[in-house]
């Protein structure tokens, strides 16, 4: 069976023969996805960004966080001073340094993500553009890394960032499971495109509206984590 195939098939038959479970963190199995995004957009204003919140978080939900900076340093007036490699360096230590006081403060997991990894009888791991550092920090201010022990996979590692599908792959061949039997269970844009060009099955937690039409009938749509009992236990 070739590659177009299989990933017509997975879209066709939501759940059917899933034998491992891939999911994001951020958004998915961790509430840090908006409060993380916050403390960028408010650094990002603090030196002189002007658009909009909401189009600045289009351009932040699962990307990673080189080309979220990359996009502030673009939609900066001309008239700041110029900036180079180091100043952008330390603007993005001080977000994640901000971004973990953040999370300090108050982080939960998602609502039914503790009772859903509790009743998988699948193998499954988590596969992040965050770095390790900071998807350390979470899982264990949730209580979720006692679900994962090593099988955290960080693009920061790899190499491979979503929407590249190279980093699902990798998970994959980790848990020794073929592409096409495995779901992947996200959030944001890049990691969808990422799940479908990977041959996966693809639960999205994205609101249909917001996917692009080529997208939205290749995916099985949920409103949350609770409605995947059906299909991975």
């Amino acid at each position: 069976m070739n590659d177009r195939k299989m990933m017509s098939h997975a879209a066709a038959a939501p759940g059917r023969g899933i034998r491992a479970a891939i999911f994001d963190a951020d958004g998915t199995l961790i509430d840090s996805e908006e409060p993380g995004m916050e403390v960028l957009y408010e650094q990002a204003v603090r030196i002189g960004l002007t658009r909009s919140r909401e189009e600045a978080f289009r351009c932040f939900r699962g990307s990673r966080m080189a080309d979220c900076v990359a996009w502030i340093a673009a939609n900066s007036p001309e008239t700041q001073p110029a900036r180079d490699e180091a100043y952008w360096t330390d603007f993005t230590r001080h977000v994640r340094e901000r971004q973990a006081e953040r999370f300090r403060q108050s982080l939960l997991p998602m609502p039914g993500a503790e009772a859903l990894l509790a009743g998988l009888r699948i193998p499954f791991c988590l596969a992040t553009n965050g770095p390790r550092r900071k998807i350390d920090l979470t899982l264990a201010l949730t209580g979720l890394d006692r679900f994962f022990g090593e099988r955290v996979f960080s693009a920061y590692e790899s190499g491979f960032f979503k929407p590249d599908p190279r980093l699902f792959l990798l998970a994959a061949e980790h848990m020794g499971v073929a592409p096409e039997y495995c779901a992947v269970v996200e959030d944001s844009l890049p990691g969808i495109e990422a799940g479908l060009a990977a041959g996966m099955q693809v639960f999205s937690l994205h609101e249909p509206a917001g996917l692009p039409v080529r997208l939205i009938e290749r995916v099985t749509h949920i409103a949350a984590l609770d409605e995947l009992a059906a299909y991975l236990t």
